[in-house]
């Protein structure tokens, strides 16, 4: 577990995964030099309570992308650039928003991490406002599946996606300097990007070096192009039947949006400057990053009455202006690690952020609402010497966020919340056998600016006990079963106003208790030199599951959406498997070989004790993904078809989804002798389908993109 990864296995692992530069800077060579699916389930984890163990051996669902697999899906947001992975979909609210859902949870239950420590911003409070961590950036993300609540806490109850970008050196490249540059153009939305990273050591004093970093990203798109009408079929025919007699000026509102996803426009820019401080037994390093992002909302509007309050001279409101928002983030890191004798412990590994968050919701020119949120959180992990057959680690974990919202759409108070845990895991190896075990406390405390009589508390404690058994040297069984409980986050608690994002007047609940959850999950894990097999099953029982509901009361126009607590349950799987047909020596291009590659995943969730329809909303549907690669020295190429099914398992509130199938291909060509530089050749959607995702709140209004073609050069030093 935490325990068994030492500081010089860890230092090779960053030297193999870093060979270059965050993802703007990784050799292009890699992707035909990927490892064989025995040697993928070897890589090691580094995030969570399996810090140090096998990628094949964790008992909890767990996925490893590396630079090349990031550089493939790589997008505009980070939750679109995730939802390919097994058991991930995306909130999509526009490219300039999207954030991860895992196995069907998102929000509040889902950790997004930098290295180790939250993203510090308010995506969490809403689907449209944006990550504050841009994968553009990112050299290595690891996403953790389950309850990760024990080492980050209890919004962390549904999963963990970690993001490494290499901000803070933590060894000395090996000639010096190393770095990257890459240049992309999209047609969908002629996009174009620009990033680029430098590390390099400019003293050294003994055996200690001071390294430097220093990256940056541009990114500028228009309105996407998408395959017919912004609106769905469905929306489009309850929309008609609700305004029967205005037909004709229905569709001409509808011809406008035909053929393009109006308001979609991004532009971001970011970049970061650090050093570290790198000896033989450790380092200490810092960072100061700066990410401003302006992007459109998609499917929304607000009208502006004439100054006098009266409408237009027809019975409208005035002129409709579209919603857009700029964010804003300066971010502080400071990181460090030591591997020394520390009497009880081994290894001490110390993280700290802090970070300025602003979001402005502007509709035209005009400022709506703006949110702020200043916070901090800081971690230290100590791993324990352990004995013969055992180790350990324990940490502390605090952080604090001070949240705002100013404006018309201020849905939420003032709060200042707290927190502070401990956690401790073990890991004993018994021939075959794995066992893990361990617990977490956790205090959570809300001040509410405006009220102090409304300041909650909580104490929550969480459990976990796991076995995995080597069944051959090819294959590996694991069982683990956990009860975690998990404070209501600001937005469940005190919401109480209208929140146009979502079409919706939020209503939270003052008296809401812990969440408690009692689950089991089962892995199954099978790799040869030539084919690997991965499977993991979970069901999850809820006590006091956190939702919204819809009350069938309206305020100021909009539906009321009450955060509810009622028992629920959550089940289903993911699986993948990978298989290298065989090496094929040609004449012209050498070797080349031969990959198929397949996954699938499945949520069903269900609300308890509720008469009729017990559905829980915006569920990803079943989804699978099938492959073909082939790798050689000058090129790669790959072809996929990705396919969603429909999702009639809808609240009351929601409309069905149809299914889609979309075929994506992948090109990368490295033509000169220097395999540092590439060409790369994306398309995804070839078809042009419609696609809709099911859990995005905008469904029904806005599309997927249509065909894409995007071109890349990248190069590396």
């Amino acid at each position: 577990m935490f325990g068994n990864y030492s500081y010089a296995v860890k230092r090779k692992m960053a030297l193999y995964t870093s060979a270059s530069l965050l993802v703007v800077a990784a050799a292009p060579h890699v992707a035909h030099a990927e490892a064989p699916p025995e040697e993928r389930l070897e890589e090691i984890v580094v995030s969570g309570a399996y810090e140090g163990r096998k990628l094949g051996e964790t008992i909890l669902g767990a996925t490893v992308m590396r630079k090349e697999d990031i550089m493939r899906q790589l997008d505009g947001s980070l939750g679109e650039t995730l939802k390919h992975q097994p058991g991930m979909s995306s909130t999509f609210f526009g490219p300039g928003a999207s954030r991860p859902i895992i196995r069907g949870l998102g929000g509040d239950r889902i950790r997004v991490l930098d290295a180790g420590i939250g993203s510090i911003d308010a995506s969490s409070t809403s689907p449209d406002h944006a990550v504050a961590v841009e994968p553009a950036l990112a050299e290595r993300i690891e996403i953790l599946r389950g309850t990760a609540m024990l080492m980050y806490g209890s919004s962390a109850a549904g999963g963990v996606v970690n993001v490494f970008d290499g901000r803070i050196p933590t060894y000395v490249p090996e000639d010096d300097v190393e770095g990257g540059f890459r240049y992309s153009h999209s047609t969908v939305d002629d996009g174009d990007e620009v990033t680029g990273a430098v590390n390099a050591r400019v003293a050294s004093l003994g055996s200690t070096d001071l390294v430097v970093h220093g990256d940056a990203m541009y990114r500028k798109t228009d309105d996407y192009k998408i395959p017919g009408f912004s609106e769905s079929a469905a929306f489009r025919a309850l929309e008609e039947a609700e305004h029967e007699g205005e037909d004709e000026e229905l569709e001409e509102e509808h011809e406008e949006t035909f053929g393009i996803a109006e308001n979609t426009a991004t532009e971001t820019k970011g970049g970061s400057v650090g050093a570290s401080m790198v000896f033989d037994n450790g380092f200490i390093g810092m960072n100061v990053r700066k990410l401003d992002s302006q992007y459109g909302v998609p499917g929304h509007s607000h009208a502006h009455e004439e100054e006098d309050g009266a409408a237009g001279e027809e019975g409208h409101a005035g002129e409709e202006e579209f919603v857009s928002i700029d964010l804003d983030q300066v971010r502080f890191d400071l990181n460090g690690e030591i591997e020394t004798d520390l009497g009880w412990f081994r290894k001490a590994k110390m993280r700290f952020a802090y970070a300025d968050y602003k979001h402005t919701e502007l509709e035209g020119e005009k400022i709506g609402t703006v949110f702020k949120n200043k916070g901090w959180e800081g971690r230290l992990d100590l791993a324990e010497k352990g004995g013969e057959t055992w180790k350990g680690s324990t940490g502390f974990q605090v952080k604090r966020r001070d949240f705002s919202a100013i404006g018309d759409e201020a849905f939420v108070p003032a709060t200042v919340g707290t927190q502070a845990g401990i956690y401790t895991v073990k890991d004993f190896t018994l021939g075959r056998w794995q066992l893990d075990v361990g617990g977490r406390y956790e205090h959570t405390k809300y001040e509410v600016d405006a009220n102090p009589a409304d300041d909650r508390s909580f104490d929550g404690f969480s459990l976990s006990a796991g076995a995995g058994y080597d069944l051959t040297d090819s294959a590996f069984v694991g069982v683990s079963v956990f009860r975690t409980e998990r404070a209501p986050s600001t937005e469940e608690l005190f919401s109480n106003g209208p929140h146009l994002a979502t079409n919706a007047y939020e209503l939270g609940d003052k008296e809401l208790e812990l969440e408690t959850a009692l689950g089991i999950e089962a892995t199954y894990t099978y790799s040869t030199e030539a084919f690997s097999f991965v499977l993991n099953g979970y069901l999850t029982n809820y006590d006091d599951f956190i939702y919204e509901r819809v009350t069938g009361e309206e305020e100021d126009g909009l539906e009321v959406f009450a955060f509810t607590a009622n028992d629920a349950r959550l089940y289903g799987f993911e699986a993948k498997a990978e298989y290298h047909v065989g090496t094929y020596k040609t004449e012209t291009v050498g070797e080349i070989d031969l990959h198929v590659d397949a996954q699938a995943d499945m949520v069903r969730a269900e609300l308890k004790g509720v008469a009729g329809n017990d559905n829980l909303p915006r569920i990803p549907p079943f989804s699978a993904l099938f492959g073909i690669e082939a790798r050689a020295d000058l090129f790669d190429i790959r072809t996929e078809l990705e396919y969603e099914a429909a999702q009639n398992r809808t609240t009351a509130h929601e409309l069905p989804t149809d299914d889609y199938l979309l075929w994506n291909a992948y090109l990368t060509l490295r033509p000169f002798d220097n395999k540092d530089l590439a060409f790369e050749l994306r398309g995804t959607n070839l078809g042009n389908v419609e696609a809709r995702q099911h859990t995005s709140f905008l469904k029904d209004l806005v599309p997927l993109p249509g065909r894409n073609l995007k071109v890349s050069f990248r190069a590396a030093f």
